[in-house]
């Protein structure tokens, strides 16, 4: 027979452990649900995420693909990481620095047409800055900013 204070602490310890499990549990559980996995146009386009799943993309502003409708926030514009192209379409306003030939990370899911359906835009902060997530995609994709047709010149 076990005594009633030592029963008493067993029980303690029972009800702790519960709670800090629960508590485990809850925090995992939270932090999975808000990791936000980065690709490139060229993971996008090789199929690598299913529509509907949050993530973020990364890439450059093609030239000459943004349309900004005049009667209300929304636009649309393509990202590229120069081996492939990914159509954004966001509701909202654009960043101060956001612009084509530039470098944005977009937040958002894929729709079942294809379409990044962005709910955030971050752009780069000033103009030698390329995301590390973004540079790093371009270069797996074999593509570099300097030397493709896309890119202004520096003397633009």
């Amino acid at each position: 027979m076990m005594k009633p204070h030592r029963r008493k602490r067993l029980g303690i310890i029972l009800f702790i452990a519960a709670g800090l499990s629960v508590a485990i549990g809850l925090t995992l559980f939270a932090l999975s649900q808000n990791i936000n996995m980065f690709y490139s146009p060229t993971a996008v386009a090789n199929g690598e995420v299913e529509a509907g799943t949050m993530f973020r993309i990364g890439g450059m502003v093609k030239d000459g693909s943004v349309d900004q409708r005049q009667d209300s926030l929304a636009v649309r514009f393509v990202t590229t990481d120069y081996v492939h192209d990914v159509p954004i379409e966001y509701e909202g306003i654009l960043p101060d620095l956001f612009r084509e030939g530039q470098g944005i990370v977009a937040e958002g899911r894929l729709d079942s047409a294809g379409v990044f359906q962005a709910s955030r835009v971050l752009a780069k902060h000033d103009e030698n800055y390329m995301s590390p997530e973004v540079r790093a995609a371009m270069e797996q994709a074999g593509a570099s900013p300097e030397n493709h047709p896309f890119r202004e010149s520096p003397e633009d």
